[in-house]
């Protein structure tokens, strides 16, 4: 419960009230009866680790202090009213106040005396002024499992009767725990909770023991940075005698200069100010402030932020609040895009108390972005579980599962989260599944030639199961010859299926290839293929340094494992198998929790990543990988990134770009500290990255990211971090700006009509009409991501025959090195590069 688990520190955020294992271990103990605890008991081996505890598990690092508190202040909620669609006062006190009154024992509840009220039913919050906002925290009566929320939607608006669509919906767990349900940051004064089924189906009932509200976490979605060309920067004070401290340094674009306020001689007071002149009025909605590298002091604490038109009026303040002392970037969204030349940023206080200082290294301002050129972020979709593992299914839905428990894992307890996100109608179902015997966390995973899911290894290290979209239904298939967790995998052109590595789980070290055949659902060791010539350098050895391998299949069951280490290998999958060394990757170093995207035939991104799995600099640096030039793939360095990212995710589109969503500068598991919020596309015909619409929630370690049949892309998950805050169990679908006009509304897509065949041989020709004229077409295969690591996606460029301006024959490339035997996206794309809506093909 929130008022159990966390308090309120003196800056008014949520902070664990006791040791992040005690804390985690109580409160598994408690969920053991809604998971299954009998059945938990039951699959225990001798040995094996106890699942009431765990956050013990020997192989993942301890849950870092910050993790426990959420980047989002929790609002004061007083002189705060709340009303409810309905409420229950004849046979309870079921008063909508309640939620409010800070008592967990209290509650609100929907009629249910007499004639029940039927669903849907909504609590209304208002605030009684102004603020941003970014979640609801949810907390489900204490006394009783009835009125659990299941499937929810949330509104904001500014005067209690305009407002709009849903900024988040979904389906919350049939369980106790708070939920924190979050949403795009933004100004509003009422918040609204929908509930439209009751979570166990009980009956037509809704209720809650308190409702919080979380204010600005300095991530506003759909914004950019505004180009600061010819910006200057102005402050009260600033330090020129002991050291050259000028705000000019806010805007060179160092971030190991910084202005200072005056601190030799005499220092000057608090309060110190620093004024950006755009020198023109523009609309702008956010600031972002870097503190300075180089040391604690001066750091903002309490701040404001003001605007003014002609530098001399500056009116209320459209952000305040209070910076954590720390070295991360900060930003403050505005409760209101303004029009303004200049900006000031006040700061208050000292974020430790230690002087009467400040200083900043860079600051940015933000406007709305342009979905013709930024794209957009649809709202936040709340799932049942942390969706850390991820895959596309055929039938137009999204396969996600976490670990035994929804947002926690330890142990090896026999049984997986899933859910399945119907893409058509956004509606999301859970299962326990428990038939195959296997706790699917951290697994490897392959999508097979039928468009079947084989999921190895992980908290059940031998084990491997499948997952059938055809039928619905889970089952096991043989165990692994050498027990794994983080390993990697890739389907192989003759069908077969490949693992490599994998020390998180099992004994370290020794992880060596073997291969699955679908025909006999066995695994085949592979001699010849040990992984140590495949490993980083990681200071911490193969617990590490065998994670996460980018793999990707070529002809004739072929293989080039080209990352995460700066080495590449190419490896042969017959008899027993061999390596042999391909280069490296041209000036990279290792690149551990970084990407690997195949965005045409026979050329990979690489992008991003850190020497080490956690705890180091991630790198912005990008390379290309050429295997078309014979034996040795030819590796070149491309357009760094923006941002520096490590457990990021990358997305190749039907036109061959590539997205990348999320990750951190300096990765740390479970925290969202140094996040890079700004996803970042990039063009292979230029080389170059441009910045897209900023993201609402981050996603760092355990997020994931899958392209959608209608050229969008869900971007998800995070955490899996028992009672932390940076549990992130949602995702939402960002749009390209290929779909989008200026205004926001979607540009006209070709259309593909008539039959297209479901399933096609490899050099097989296909007649494929369209409602208009296209210039390309493209297969692009469906990907399965977990750990930062997808090898399932390629994007396959068609050559085609133009019968007439709409009717066309498609070649299927004859190599199934080339077209990887399986399920893939068919898109058509217009000469302006936009996509149709997807066909699923099957290939081979």
């Amino acid at each position: 419960m929130l008022t159990r688990l966390f308090r309120l520190c003196p800056h008014g955020r949520l902070r664990s009230t006791g040791l992040i294992a005690l804390a985690l271990a109580a409160v598994v103990a408690a969920l053991l009866p809604l998971t299954g605890g009998g059945a938990a008991t039951a699959a225990i081996g001798a040995g094996a680790p106890d699942p009431r505890h765990p956050m013990a598990a020997p192989h993942e690092p301890v849950v870092p202090a910050d993790a426990m508190e959420p980047t989002a202040p929790v609002l004061p909620r007083d002189g705060w009213t709340v009303s409810a669609s309905d409420e229950e006062t004849a046979s309870e006190n079921g008063r909508a106040a309640n939620v409010l009154d800070g008592s967990t024992a209290t509650i609100w509840h929907s009629k249910w005396s007499g004639t029940a009220a039927p669903l849907p039913h909504t609590l209304t919050v208002d605030m009684h002024r102004t603020a941003v906002v970014s979640a609801l925290v949810y907390q489900p009566r204490t006394n009783s499992p009835n009125g659990r929320v299941g499937s929810y939607a949330i509104h904001l608006s500014a005067d209690g009767t305009s407002w709009g669509s849903a900024v988040a919906s979904g389906t919350l767990g049939d369980d106790a725990t708070a939920k924190t349900l979050s949403f795009a940051a933004q100004g509003a004064r009422y918040v609204r909770l929908t509930a439209t089924s009751e979570a166990g189906n009980r009956g037509p009932w809704s209720s809650a023991a308190e409702i919080n509200l979380l204010g600005d976490p300095g991530s506003p979605a759909s914004v950019v940075d505004l180009p600061r060309t010819g910006w200057t920067a102005t402050a009260s004070d600033e330090e020129a005698g002991a050291a050259a401290n000028a705000a000019a340094n806010v805007l060179d674009g160092d971030p190991d200069t910084m202005w200072h306020s005056r601190y030799s001689g005499t220092a000057v007071p608090l309060p110190h100010s620093i004024t950006i002149d755009m020198k023109s009025a523009r609309d702008v909605s956010a600031l972002t402030y870097q503190p300075r590298r180089s040391g604690a002091n001066g750091r903002v604490g309490a701040y404001t932020v003001t605007t003014s038109t002609d530098g001399t009026t500056f009116g209320t303040p459209v952000a305040s609040g209070t910076w954590k002392d720390d070295d991360t970037v900060k930003g403050a969204t505005f409760s209101r895009t303004v029009s303004a030349r200049y900006v000031r940023l006040t700061a208050t206080t000292e974020a430790g108390g230690r002087g009467p200082w400040s200083s900043a290294a860079e600051i940015r301002l933000s406007a709305p972005a342009n979905p013709a050129t930024a794209g957009s972020w649809g709202r936040i979709t709340g799932f049942p579980l942390v969706p850390v593992a991820t895959a596309l299914l055929p039938n137009n839905k999204l396969l996600a599962w976490s670990a035994y428990g929804v947002d926690r894992f330890g142990g090896s307890n026999g049984y997986t989260q899933t859910a399945i996100m119907d893409l058509g109608t956004g509606v999301v179902t859970q299962r326990r599944v428990d038939n195959t015997r296997h706790d699917m966390f951290c697994p490897g995973i392959a999508v097979l030639k039928d468009g079947r899911v084989l999921v190895t290894g992980g908290s059940n290290a031998e084990r491997a199961s499948i997952y059938d979209p055809a039928t619905d239904t889970w089952s096991a298939t043989g165990d692994m010859n050498i027990a794994r967790g983080y390993q990697a995998m890739t389907l192989l052109s003759g069908g077969d299926a490949f693992v490599l590595g994998g020390s998180w789980s099992g004994a370290r070290g020794g992880k060596d290839g073997e291969v699955w055949s679908p025909a006999t659902g066995t695994w085949r060791k592979l001699s010849g293929v040990p992984v140590t010539t495949t490993m980083t350098a990681d200071p911490a050895g193969p617990y590490r340094a065998d994670n996460h391998q980018w793999l990707h299949a070529t002809s004739d069951g072929r293989v080039l494992q080209l990352g995460p280490s700066k080495q590449m290998n190419w490896i042969s999958t017959e008899g027993d198998g061999s390596v042999t060394a391909a280069g490296t990757r041209a000036d990279s170093a290792d690149a551990m929790n970084g990407n690997a995207v195949a965005y045409d035939i026979g050329k990979l991104l690489t992008l991003g990543g850190a020497t080490a799995y956690e705890n180091t600099t991630a790198t912005r640096r990008a390379y290309t990988v050429d295997l078309n030039g014979g034996g040795t793939p030819v590796a070149a360095r491309t357009g760094d990134m923006d941002f520096a990212r490590a457990f990021s995710n990358s997305v190749v589109m039907p036109d061959g770009k590539v997205a990348v969503f999320g990750g951190q500068s300096y990765p740390v598991p479970f925290s969202d500290a140094t996040s890079s919020l700004t996803p970042e596309i990039w063009d292979p015909a230029t080389g170059q990255f441009t910045r897209m619409a900023s993201m609402a929630v981050p996603r760092n370690y355990h997020s994931v990211a899958n392209l959608l049949p209608d050229g969008r892309i869900f971007s998800g998950g995070g955490g899996l971090c028992g009672d932390c805050a940076t549990n992130h169990a949602d995702g939402a679908v960002f749009t390209p700006p290929y779909l989008l006009n200026a205004d926001g509304t979607e540009r006209t897509r070709p259309v593909i009509t008539g039959t297209v065949p479901a399933r096609v041989a490899h050099g097989a020709t296909v007649p494929v009409t369209t409602d208009s004229a296209v210039t390309s077409f493209a297969l692009v295969r469906a990907g399965a991501a977990t750990h930062s690591t997808d090898n399932d996606q390629r994007r396959v460029p068609l050559t085609f025959t133009r019968n007439s301006t709409t009717s066309y024959t498609l070649s299927i490339p004859s190599d199934p090195g080339v077209a990887l035997p399986g399920s893939y996206l068919l898109f058509a794309l217009d000469s302006a590069g936009v996509p149709s809506k997807a066909r699923m093909v099957t290939v081979g």
